[in-house]
């Protein structure tokens, strides 16, 4: 007998009254007021099992409290540069809106480097980003649309991948679990574009660790995916590498300026900064806050990236006779 997700909702609800204080303001920025719709993705996340979705979101919401999830949009990065070396080197911007008004975020995966900064500098990015995006994108997008709107679509750049990009894999496995834990359901669908050769052996690795449901979610779309992406955006929303009839250098691209929405001169990069400055003189002691003292806790380890070595290193070894590049240190331990 199938499960009734209104039935559901409501007994999450009653569930989730009973949270202490802590948890309760905590989770109103996760619903940002769209209680049945977040109530919702857990659920999914959990195939309507209530008693696993409830444990879900109360492990989420203690892992916000004992981190201070609630205040880091008050924490910029800084001094000014490292944000920018983090945003030369961890690729990612908004490119704009669906038809539909679900934002579309760029993912730059075969140029992202993430070694011009510390890897709590790269946590800390992804997941302001992300309560960026709940907090401010996605409630202004509902307000402009009339609707809730409460997902994204992701579009990730694969121009430049080289089967050295297997050496992030436990730094992309410790951002896929926070995510997968905290932000489920978030994404409606990820299309990859400008995919080289060695994708098809990146891939291997990667599709295992990701979650089934997830996994559905993603497309593989020919060449630089325009065609494909202009039946759901308007041309204006397409990232600056789908703008093209080949796979080129989205790096090179950087001469854009405000078009390439990886820059960190970017209208969303500008406003993102901004408002974290802004934020971080409300109600805030006086005392200045260091760089690298924010540290994220993991509510699960990244064991699968240990189970991915082998599958690297049978990877590095079809490929070492023809690529040179790929002859890197592998540090998963």
């Amino acid at each position: 007998m199938g499960v009734n997700p209104q039935d559901a909702i409501k007994k999450l609800k009653v569930l989730m009254d009973q949270v202490d204080h802590s948890s309760k303001k905590s989770f109103q920025n996760v619903h940002q007021g769209f209680l049945i719709e977040t109530l919702d993705r857990f659920l999914r996340a959990r195939d309507y099992d209530v008693g696993k979705a409830h444990k879900m979101l109360v492990d989420c919401l203690k892992w916000r409290v004992e981190n201070q999830i609630d205040k880091i949009l008050r924490k910029p990065i800084f001094p000014a540069d490292v944000y920018r070396s983090v945003r030369d080197s961890q690729l990612v911007g908004l490119s704009g809106y669906s038809k539909e008004g679900l934002p579309i975020f760029a993912i730059g995966v075969g140029l992202s480097t993430l070694d011009k900064a510390h890897v709590h500098d790269y946590v800390q990015s992804h997941i302001q980003i992300n309560e960026y995006r709940d907090r401010v994108i996605l409630p202004s997008a509902s307000k402009k649309y009339g609707r809730p709107i409460t997902t994204c679509v992701k579009i990730l750049d694969m121009t430049g991948l080289k089967l050295s990009a297997l050496g992030h894999i436990k730094f992309l496995t410790i951002l896929s679990t926070i995510d997968d834990l905290n932000y489920p359901e978030r994404t409606t669908a990820y299309y990859i574009v400008n995919v080289p050769y060695v994708f098809s052996s990146c891939w291997k690795v990667v599709k295992p660790l990701l979650h089934e449901r997830t996994r559905k979610k993603v497309q593989v779309l020919p060449g630089c995916g325009r065609d494909e992406l202009l039946k759901i955006m308007d041309y204006t929303s397409l990232p600056h590498f789908c703008k093209r009839g080949s796979s080129l250098s989205s790096r090179s691209s950087a001469h854009q300026g405000g078009n390439n929405c990886y820059s960190s001169d970017h209208l969303f990069h500008q406003q993102l900064y901004s408002y974290i400055k802004q934020q971080s003189m409300i109600n805030e002691p006086t005392e200045p806050i260091r760089k690298g003292s924010f540290h994220v806790t993991l509510q699960a380890s990244a064991s699968k990236s240990k189970g991915a070595a082998k599958t690297i290193e049978s990877e590095f070894r079809k490929y070492e006779n023809g690529i040179s590049d790929t002859l890197i240190e592998l540090e998963i331990m």
